[in-house]
Order: structure tokens, then sequence, then C-alpha cells
């Protein structure tokens, strides 16, 4: 019998659960399927969100010829015959068939290459799914030709519909009495994750005896420690692993990260994944408490590029123990989250006239930079002025963290901000 996560698969945008900013009355696709004409996108998401079932939905609900690809046993040749086959199919007039290729981000240059001229020439619709950033994995010129939408983990509220739809619809959980005492572990478990949630009830339902299926906390936790793969058929697990990695780095646990380090190494992750994830945690993480750990991890990042494996865990290595070592900071990643949040409550603030450019005569006459003083020509290279718009000329947005670096940081700035 199939899986339970794919005989749940939903078959129309009613049934499926999630991603209302994408599907939801007014949204971007729900507005692209009710006009009829679908334009190439790329889904980004963590796994088990919805973004497979979403570009079949699509295709269904539109009745347009679908074709399948994965980037990881797909090449050149299979992408242009599958190319050759949409062609024949597409009628003047109607939506081109769409061409949903899983895992994206697994393709080659040369096979995404590949897909420009059918794209531009709207011989197919391409619907990419990704669960790596396409601005590192996908080339620019694919990416011009396509919008990226951003598929979120499933809320828990989403996640109880989707535990309660289980539950009454599904043909086997049907014929069992379920005796529902308990979520917290399942959605902890699951992590915002479908496919993860529907992969443990069917472990749980596969490892109980005939009779009322009772679910609680300690039986789930029990069944997973047990079976620690059993749910996580799809590999989603590297998310749990890269999660244990750099919140070691974070705790400042060298002995831990190159455990979870090694554990990656081991389970054959992609060396480029490990290494941007050292250049987020050097900038996040560490920052401005230690700023060579980004210069480190970028030198890391380039040695794995050219060296590969097996000699790139060296390097791994290295950025590892030094991260995990070094001084930590998150200053600079919370002062630009609070800059952020600013600019999303207050809008499009105008500049400052004595901060605009004045290439014109007009401007130096609206009084474009009219009164900037010029730095330079000041004592120690500083004089006090506004650079922020006139409502938030008092706002502070970069706290120091406290450590010897920032210190320094702290006191210059004192020095000048009196």
């Amino acid at each position: 019998m199939k899986p339970l996560a794919e005989r749940l698969r939903p078959q129309s945008l009613k049934e499926y659960i999630g991603q209302k900013h994408l599907v939801g009355e007014g949204a971007v696709l729900s507005n692209m399927i009710s006009s009829g004409r679908i334009s190439s996108f790329i889904l980004w998401g963590p796994p088990g969100v919805g973004k497979t079932t979403l570009a079949k939905i699509i295709a269904q609900t539109l009745d347009i010829p679908f074709y399948t690809l994965s980037a990881v046993s797909s090449g050149v040749k299979e992408v242009r015959d599958v190319i050759e086959s949409a062609r024949k199919n597409q009628f003047f007039g109607t939506q081109s068939p769409i061409l949903f290729i899983d895992e994206i981000h697994r393709f080659s240059k040369s096979q995404q290459d590949s897909l420009l001229a059918a794209v531009e020439t709207g011989a197919i619709t391409l619907i990419g799914a990704t669960t790596e950033n396409p601005s590192f994995e996908v080339i620019r010129p694919l990416l011009s030709r396509c919008q990226v939408y951003t598929l979120q983990p499933l809320t828990e509220d989403e996640l109880l519909q989707l535990l309660d739809r289980a539950i009454n619809e599904d043909i086997v959980l049907k014929e069992r009495q379920v005796k529902m005492e308990e979520t917290s572990a399942l959605m902890r478990y699951s992590s915002g994750d479908a496919r993860k949630l529907l992969n443990i009830l069917d472990l749980l339902l596969n490892a109980s005896d005939e009779g009322t299926l009772v679910i609680n906390d300690k039986i789930v936790t029990d069944r997973l420690q047990q079976n620690p793969m059993a749910y996580d058929k799809d590999g989603e697990m590297h998310y749990d692993i890269i999660s244990a990695f750099i919140k070691s780095i974070r705790g400042s646990d060298p002995d831990a990260a190159l455990y979870w380090l090694a554990r990656m190494i081991e389970g054959g992750e992609d060396p480029k994944f490990i290494a941007r994830r050292l250049l987020i945690s050097a900038a996040e993480d560490i920052g401005l408490a230690n700023p060579n750990a980004l210069l480190l991890a970028n030198a890391a990042f380039d040695a794995v590029a050219k060296i590969g494996w097996p000699e790139g865990r060296i390097p791994l290595a290295e950025a590892t123990v030094y991260l995990a070592t070094s001084p930590k900071s998150n200053s600079a990643y919370m002062g630009v989250n609070n800059a952020i949040s600013k600019v999303k409550e207050t809008g499009n603030l105008p500049v400052p006239l004595h901060l605009r450019n004045a290439p014109t005569k007009l401007m130096k006459n609206l009084g474009y930079g009219e009164s900037y003083k010029y730095p330079h020509d000041f004592p120690g290279h500083f004089v006090s002025q506004q650079y922020l718009p006139d409502e938030l000329k008092d706002e502070h947005f970069w706290t120091p963290a406290d450590n010897p670096a920032e210190d320094k940081l702290k006191a210059r700035m004192g020095g000048y901000w009196k």
C-alpha cells in the first residue's frame, strides 16, 4: 500500500494546506490559476511544505500537459527529450506544457543552460522546486526568466488541520479507532514538515497492534527513538544535523561541531552546503566580535570549491573549529533586523536634502546636497551631522555586544557621538 503521505496528497487547492500567501484568495498563484495563464517560477522552501503537490495541482486544475524530471537522475539529453515532447504537445493559443523539475538546485550549469531557450520562447512553462537558496544554485539567466516564490514551514494549526484530515479521511486510519491524547511531540518532531508528520503517523500505525491506536507524547518519542530514520525517508535529517552543527558552533562547542560535521561528511552532504552555512554562522553568530571569522569562512568556501572531497573536509574542519572557539556576537545581525523592522513600519521616508546627490543645476537650486559636511575636511575625519531621516533622527539600531572588539567600537562611537 502507498505511504500515508502519498495517499493524502491533495488533488485540488481546496485540499491544499498552508502557503496562504501564495494560494489564498487574491494571492499570486491563485490569480495565475484563475486567469488560466501560468508563468515560469521556482518554489523555494524546506522539505514537506507542498512544492511538488502545488505544481501538480496547477497542472491538474488547468488541464495542462505535465512533465517531470528529477535533477538527481536526469541529464541534458533527458531535458532536451522532454522539451521536444512538450513542443509537440503545445497547441496554438494554449498554455505551454509544464515542466516540473524537482531539486533543480542539483542541476549543473549545462543542464540549466539547456532550459533557457525553451523557457524564453514559451515552449515550456518551467516550475522548479528547491530546498536551497536559488540565488546560489540557479544560474542568473534562468533566474531572470522565473519568479521565485518562497514556501514556509507549516504552522502548528496547519499541521493539526492535516492531522485531523488524516484521521478522518484516510482509508486505513478510518478503519482504526484513533485516540489522540497529546500532540506536542508530533508537532515538535514534525517541525513544520507535512510529510514528516504523516510519516510519523505511518510509523505509529505500522508499529501498533490491531485495535485502538493511542497517540501521546511518550508513545511518539519512544517510537522515534527506536526508529530514528523511520520518519525520514526522503533525507530531511540533514536539516536536523545542520541545525545541530550551527547550534554547536554558536554554543562554542568545537567537539560537538566536529562530530556533526563528520556526520554530514559520512552522509555524503554537499560540501558547498556546509560551507555556505559556515559563512552565515560567521556573520550571524561571530560577527563583529571577530571579523576574521567571516574571512576564514569565505576562504574555506573557496577552498572547498577548488578541491572538493575528500580533502575539502580539512578546510571545513579548520573553519568549524575557528568559528566554534571564536568570541560570539550577533549585534550586526540584530542591528539589520531592527532597521528592517523600522523600514517596514515607517515606509519610504525621504532622504534629508543635505545627503542627496546633486548632479544637475535644478537639483542644486532645490537644495540637494546643500550644507553637507565632508567628514575628511574635519579633525579626526569626523563631523557631527544628521544621517537618518528627520522622523528617525534619534533612533538606534545597532547595540554593541559585550566583547573586547566591540568595546573598542563602542568607545570610538561614543567619542564621536557624544
